[in-house]
């Protein structure tokens, strides 16, 4: 599918509506710690100018700005941003939100000293365009950081049983052959001349069993909604136990709630 035509613009449409559905900051809040540790790992120092490509409700974002940096979130649904600002403001913290779409980021060349996405620019559906603007828009020897959904964790195994019944557009990759390393190098490697991975684990922590979760994502998750609705009864019925069984196996919970470790892959490349 070819930027420029009908069926391109239509997908992208498509996938913008996907997001702005639902309700993300609900799903956000349960995240929080898990971005809390990724930024913390970061090596933000005062002053330093740093994007949060694809940033939502300003998970990643807030504890940039916190850290000292000078932040800039961007992300293809406006909703969300308008959650991320009413966030930051709240907070006293001065972070400049856009919107803006993660293949065509609306910023300079070599802008930024850290430039960052966490499960957020592995969702886009043109995988190389995404590398060349983290690239671009990235200075010479700084960091661009991501952190991506494994194929092997939980969130893998749960994007393959949702593809069962929600297949992805003709001729876009899975988003989660951006947790491989191999592929990532081939992705990043021309533009990096260091690039280290290390597999991190975040906590699913919900104070509700599997059979809640399901339904908590399945109205306030938008892709997950709206597949979901596209879906006849049978085939909704199918997944959403498909689902709360894959919760089930793997809930280390024993006092009715769930609670679950997710594994990704933390990707640190430094700009050629």
């Amino acid at each position: 599918m070819q930027p420029g035509t009908p069926e391109f613009g239509q997908m992208k449409s498509s996938m913008k509506a996907s997001w702005m559905a639902g309700d993300f900051g609900q799903i956000a809040d349960f995240n929080q710690k898990g971005a809390d540790e990724f930024v913390g790992r970061l090596p933000i120092q005062a002053g330093m100018r740093v994007l949060d490509v694809a940033c939502g409700t300003g998970n990643t974002s807030i504890p940039a700005a916190q850290a000292g940096g000078k932040v800039t979130g961007i992300d293809i649904a406006p909703n969300l941003l308008e959650q991320a600002r009413k966030r930051a403001s709240a907070e006293n913290l001065r972070v400049e939100f856009r919107e803006g779409d993660s293949e065509d980021l609306p910023v300079g060349d070599q802008e930024f000293d850290i430039v960052l996405s966490m499960f957020g620019v592995m969702f886009a559906p043109r995988p190389d365009a995404v590398a060349a603007e983290l690239t671009r828009v990235c200075k010479p020897g700084g960091l661009i950081a991501m952190a991506n959904w494994t194929p092997e964790g939980f969130v893998g195994k749960s994007f393959q049983v949702t593809a069962k019944w929600v297949p992805l557009p003709p001729g876009m990759p899975p988003p989660i052959l951006w947790g491989n390393e191999q592929v990532v190098r081939d992705r990043l490697g021309k533009g990096v001349c260091k690039l280290d991975m290390t597999r991190q684990k975040t906590l699913f922590d919900y104070p509700f069993g599997p059979r809640k979760v399901v339904e908590f994502f399945l109205e306030y998750f938008g892709p997950m909604k709206m597949s979901y609705a596209r879906l006849d009864k049978d085939d909704q019925e199918r997944l959403a136990s498909s689902l709360e069984s894959l919760w089930a196996e793997h809930n280390t919970a024993s006092n009715g709630g769930t609670r679950i470790e997710a594994e990704y892959l933390d990707v640190r490349g430094i700009r050629a």
